[in-house]
């Protein structure tokens, strides 16, 4: 897939929106790769789904949740757009936001009357097995292949300059991955993807998508214990016991808003929604549109430095030497600078990495407001009026644990700011469960041919805890299982956690596991390595200063 903008294959509805329902809807045509890369090279938003075109650019701005997963009535909406169809097995397009180029209609033409007076071969600009696209798909996946790589080499050997390091590191990454994964090549990609589509049936006909609705009976019970606890250690004047047991709600109602904005709970887009905001915006003043449109596109181009906003914390934290070369981030549209202050801050990450997250959640206030009076979200389609919804979840937080509870109920400002830190603090262990299962995992690119089952598997990891100690973790200790199958509620995900083994089993694919300290231990090692990584950067760039040499260094 690819598109001018967002890196999806994407153009426009309205023609269709406006078209009487008792107009049949013409056959569609069938289209060559050439086509739809003109189409992409015009600016047009192109996707394929299931062998058809579709062009969504008048679809964009009533999109109702960002870059989202949809749902079974939406899939079924998309085909009302398209206006192709293919044939055969798509590669994927390089998408822009990777570096892809696309050559217009004009240019096409110009190439293929080029091709006709030098062979006989009519239809090679057409075909989607291009050899020279492959051959382009290889050398991204490997660049120990191409011709123009540079050696493996370590500074003590050679003296080299910021970016020659940083290039060797990446190639050295990809190479383990190369090794350690099954190749991404289109062949063996759409195997891992046939059998991945099988699984998805396998989990669908066990019934893991269903609801256990039982099991968020027990979850309200806790959470609402947990809530009486807290009223009652306030009305004993209790409290800092009070703001932890708060915090306590909170984290736990953290997991509630994850399942309900994934659409898990009812599968319903709108009442799900709902849910959320309730959740979040009313009880916890966060907002649950701000996480959708931040968490889904995680979801979707997971640990790549480039474009997955869970992992861009610069200059605070660096999970990957990528972010060292100060990479363009396609989410918040900014240069992630590695200057001065990223210099000091990521050599000590490693120890400021549990400070930080404790502070987490204060942060996810300021997100949530700039997301929600910023006018980031949807202002048309079935999730505009979502923002009002949001606005008044806001002030009746700020209503009840502002003024009702910081300002009425506690004595002083000592006690309100502990008060204040503690509930807040206390919720952190949600946003640790978060970044757990990623910060340790590969950030590297194998290229566009990478089927989504191992894209997932090769970026996450799951911890391993026993069945009684799962309400803590929420469900977010089986990510490579919720990233796999983002729908299936999390009280089943244990239960899908062997059917995905047996899968990984089957297509020799690593399944990551570790206990809770393991995986702790592990993501405690990549922070020390990314600061190491810097550290011999900086020596360097000071040797190509000292030899008068500025090539490659960059301040």
């Amino acid at each position: 897939m690819a598109d001018s903008q967002s890196g999806l294959a994407t153009g426009d509805i309205a023609g269709f929106l406006q078209r009487p329902p008792n107009v049949p809807k013409r056959t569609p045509q069938l289209m060559t790769r050439d086509e739809i890369e003109a189409l992409i090279a015009e600016g047009r938003h192109i996707f394929i789904f299931h062998q058809q075109v579709i062009k969504a650019d008048g679809w964009l701005k009533y999109h109702p949740g960002g870059d989202n997963y949809h749902s079974p009535e939406t899939r079924q909406q998309m085909s009302r757009y398209r206006i192709g169809i293919i044939e055969g097995r798509w590669i994927n397009f390089v998408p822009p936001f990777q570096g892809g180029v696309f050559r217009t209609r004009a240019v096409i033409e110009a190439e293929s009357r080029e091709t006709e007076n030098t062979t006989d071969d009519s239809n090679s600009t057409s075909s989607i097995s291009d050899k020279d696209n492959l051959q382009d798909i290889r050398n991204r996946a490997n660049p120990d292949s191409t011709a123009n790589t540079r050696a493996s080499v370590t500074p003590s050997e050679t003296p080299m300059d910021g970016m020659s390091y940083l290039d060797t590191l990446t190639r050295e990454y990809t190479t383990l991955d190369l090794e350690r994964y099954p190749a991404p090549d289109p062949v063996t990609q759409a195997k891992v993807a046939e059998k991945y589509r099988a699984l998805h049936k396998r989990i669908q006909d066990k019934g893991l998508y269903d609801c256990n609705y039982w099991a968020y009976a027990i979850e309200s019970s806790r959470i609402t214990t947990f809530a009486l606890l807290s009223c009652i250690c306030l009305y004993f004047h209790r409290y800092y016991l009070a703001a932890f047991w708060l915090g306590v709600v909170w984290h736990q109602l953290g997991f509630v808003v994850h399942d309900a904005c994934h659409i898990a709970i009812t599968h319903s887009y709108q009442v799900d929604s709902v849910i959320s905001i309730l959740v979040a915006d009313f009880i916890g003043g966060l907002s649950a549109g701000w996480w959708k449109w931040s968490h889904n596109v995680h979801h979707i181009v997971t640990n790549a430095p480039e474009h997955d906003p869970d992992i861009e914390h610069m200059p605070i934290f660096a999970i990957s030497h990528r972010l060292l070369a100060n990479l363009r981030s396609t989410y918040y549209d900014r240069v992630m600078q590695y200057d001065a202050v990223a210099k000091i801050l990521l050599r000590i990450q490693a120890w400021t990495y549990y400070p930080i997250l404790g502070l987490a959640r204060f942060n996810l206030f300021y997100l949530s407001w700039d997301y929600i009076f910023g006018g980031q979200g949807p202002t048309k389609g079935p999730a505009a009026w979502h923002r009002w919804l949001e606005i008044t979840g806001q002030a009746f937080f700020w209503t009840w644990f502002g003024y009702g509870l910081l300002y009425k109920i506690l004595p002083d400002n000592q006690t309100r700011f502990i008060f204040m830190l503690i509930s807040n603090v206390t919720a952190s262990p949600l946003h640790l469960q978060i970044v757990l299962s990623h910060f340790a995992m590969s950030t590297m690119d194998l290229g566009p041919d990478e089927s989504f089952a191992q894209r997932q598997l090769r970026t996450t990891m799951d911890i391993d805890c026993p069945e009684w100690l799962d309400f803590f973790h929420g469900g977010l200790q089986f990510q490579v299982i919720h990233h796999l199958f983002p729908r299936v509620p999390r009280h089943n995900l244990r239960t899908t956690q062997k059917l995905v083994q047996e899968f990984c089993n089957e297509v020799g694919i690593p399944y990551a596991l570790y206990g809770f300290a393991g995986g702790n231990k592990k993501v405690i090692g990549r922070l020390a390595e990314v600061s190491r990584q810097a550290a011999i950067l900086a020596k360097c760039q000071r040797a190509m200063v000292e030899n008068g040499n500025w090539s490659g260094v960059h301040f």
